[in-house]
């Protein structure tokens, strides 16, 4: 850093019995009290160039030889005021960024202007700042950092503000077109927001666009802030840019805030340091101060860095509004966030409930997400397959409107996808808390559409997961987490599971070994042994109506009956008819008794004999299959 030196005499000052003094061979005749520290000097150095002594001696009646003056409101420290006499008295001095801010302030309250003496110190001092501190990237942000000794005075003055403006020019131009004082930093800072979970670094090296976010992260938070609403004003740096510099500074000073709590927490009762709160408010007026600063376009700050800003929210208890905003922005690109970025640790509060983590804030995430374009229920392949159903209306008007239709949901329509099975594997996540309630839970299930669930494999874990962690639901509650899985989505590996968990509802266990035993069936493969209570079941049913509901392995049965490849096709089975049955049914009866009552005498046009019947269970009563899964036929 560059400095400056004024005078050429040996420094002569000296401490005797707590007085500082000069060594002369005049006596001294002024003595000035400055905070703390007494000094013994002489009038005509100091008044010939201090026209704030010359002011105070005038108005202090001379009792003796040496006259005393108080000094009380002296801004900064008594080291400053020695410098300033040192510089009346000849003295060798040096000037520097770090104490530049005290010593001008120091001579502006002393008054050592042109109209006292040529050459002052207040001349020499903005000389050297406009020249050389401005000029330098180390000294500007040295010197800026140093205002907040003194901040009414710095403002006063403009130190602060030009500094501002100088770091600002330099940024928004090139590096390599700017003498810089510094050699360049290359710490590498860990992106890990609140929780250090994270080891995602990022170098700043010389000659790169963000070399001077770094830099900047040493700045107070309001510093920092005037600083960068500079630099963005400017127009002359791009928003990733400014994200870059934004999460660098979240790094430097969010990253560590639990342990401050704590550690302030265990020293509150030590008198020197800040209190809990005094540090959480900190904390919290540095998290808003970025928060405010975050570029507004859509996409330009990265889902995981809005993520860990809202973590860092929740624990540092920001306002209701931050937390609106950061949600809002989250909700926008939640398709680029992960499981573990939504796993967002629950503000403390005595009127919120007791899970482990923010399960409110995620929901109103997901929402916003899905809110934006009102994408269809329907796939695209579905809209399009309705619209050219339509013949009352021209090949024209169908086009217009599959484009339409293409602009308002394909953009969304892959991201619903991703964010179904993000929600999907966060729902198994949250399943494990014992304090999620079941409506929070049908909530996350409800909130993605039909479509955007390819697979129901995760959300048949998180529901299997959930259902483990809560065995006191009963049998309607079930029925109600269970009612969004659909069975033909789920793999062969998962229906195999299903098949044999005795803690799903028996009617959609049913539809399950319905589908699976129809698979076998088709293609041979072995048969997934029933479960123990709907053996029971169906053994108890079988011994009463054991004439009606076998199946001999060379007998024939109705067409409704028939397990063939054309009986598990969605498109010709009604399966949304039959769904609506089992919904309306009343929740407190048995499967079988409800199939037993549903049992109709079906009408065939010809018998069928069935192949590999190995893979259909003799108990199975011929009624199941027909209540399951029936087939609308017209008659001949």
């Amino acid at each position: 850093m560059k400095f400056m030196k004024l005078g050429s005499r040996t420094d002569t000052f000296y401490t005797s019995d707590s007085v500082r003094s000069v060594a002369s061979e005049v006596s001294s005749d002024l003595t000035i009290q400055v905070k703390g520290t007494r000094y013994l000097l002489h009038k005509f150095p100091l008044l010939s160039k201090c026209l704030r002594l010359q002011k105070l001696c005038a108005e202090s009646p001379e009792t003796s030889k040496v006259q005393t003056i108080q000094i009380p409101d002296f801004p900064g420290s008594d080291a400053a005021f020695e410098l300033c006499a040192k510089f009346c008295y000849g003295i060798t001095v040096t000037i520097s960024a770090q104490n530049f801010v005290s010593i001008r302030c120091a001579a502006e309250y002393l008054q050592m202007t042109e109209e006292v003496d040529k050459g002052n110190l207040i001349y020499k001092m903005e000389v050297f700042f406009t020249s050389c501190i401005l000029h330098g990237w180390k000294d500007s942000i040295v010197t800026l950092q140093t205002t907040k000794a003194l901040p009414l005075w710095s403002e006063d003055l403009g130190i602060a503000a030009r500094c501002i403006d100088a770091i600002a020019f330099k940024v928004s131009a090139h590096p390599a077109k700017i003498s810089l004082s510094r050699s360049y930093s290359s710490r590498a800072r860990g992106d890990s927001l609140c929780d250090g979970s994270e080891n995602h670094s990022r170098q700043i090296t010389k000659g790169s666009k963000g070399w001077w976010a770094e830099d900047l992260a040493e700045l107070a938070t309001d510093l920092y802030w005037r600083t960068m609403v500079v630099i963005k004003s400017s127009g002359k740096v791009s928003s990733d840019l400014i994200c870059d510099a934004l999460r660098v500074y979240a790094s430097r000073w969010l990253s560590n805030a639990a342990k401050h709590l704590n550690s302030c927490e265990e020293a509150k009762s030590n008198s020197g340091v800040d209190s809990p709160e005094d540090t959480t408010s900190k904390y919290r007026l540095l998290l808003e101060s970025i928060i405010s600063l975050l570029p507004t376009e859509k996409g330009e700050v990265a889902c995981g860095f809005l993520l860990k800003l809202l973590k860092a929210a929740n624990l540092l208890n920001a306002s209701s509004s931050s937390k609106a905003e950061l949600a809002t922005r989250i909700g926008l690109q939640l398709d680029e966030a992960s499981v573990s970025d939504l796993l967002i640790p629950r503000c403390i509060s005595p009127s919120t409930d007791n899970t482990i983590y923010d399960i409110d804030a995620v929901l109103m995430i997901l929402n916003q997400f899905m809110s934006q374009g009102q994408s269809p229920r329907s796939s695209p392949g579905r809209i399009k397959t309705e619209l050219y159903r339509r013949r009352s209306r021209s090949a024209e008007n169908v086009d217009v409107m599959l484009q339409e239709s293409r602009r308002s949901s394909s953009a969304s329509h892959g991201a619903k996808i991703k964010v179904a099975k993000i929600i999907d594997r966060y729902l198994q996540k949250i399943a494990e808390d014992k304090n999620l309630t079941l409506s929070k839970f049908i909530a996350f299930a409800d909130a993605i559409p039909e479509f955007a669930r390819l697979n129901h494999d995760d959300l048949y874990k998180a529901i299997n997961i959930y259902l483990k962690v809560h065995p006191e639901l009963d049998k309607s509650e079930r029925k109600r987490i269970c009612r969004n899985l659909d069975c033909r989505k789920l793999s062969m590996e998962a229906c195999t599971h299903a098949a044999q968990n005795e803690m799903l509802p028996l009617r959609l266990v049913v539809q399950v070994l319905f589908l699976e035993q129809s698979r076998a069936a088709i293609s041979g493969t072995p048969v997934t042994e029933l479960p123990s209570n709907i053996k029971a079941i169906l053994a108890m049913h079988q011994n009463q109506n054991h004439s009606k509901t076998s199946i001999c392995t060379t007998g024939s049965f109705p067409q409704e009956d028939q397990l063939s490849p054309v009986s598990i096709n969605p498109r010709k089975s009604n399966l949304s008819t039959l769904k609506m049955k089992m919904e309306e049914e009343e929740q407190g009866e048995e499967i079988v008794g409800d199939l037993r009552a549903e049992t109709k005498t079906a009408t065939t046009d010809k018998p069928f004999k069935v192949k590999s019947l190995s893979a259909t269970p003799a108990m199975w009563p011929k009624g199941v299959f027909s209540k399951l899964w029936s087939i609308n036929r017209k008659k001949p």
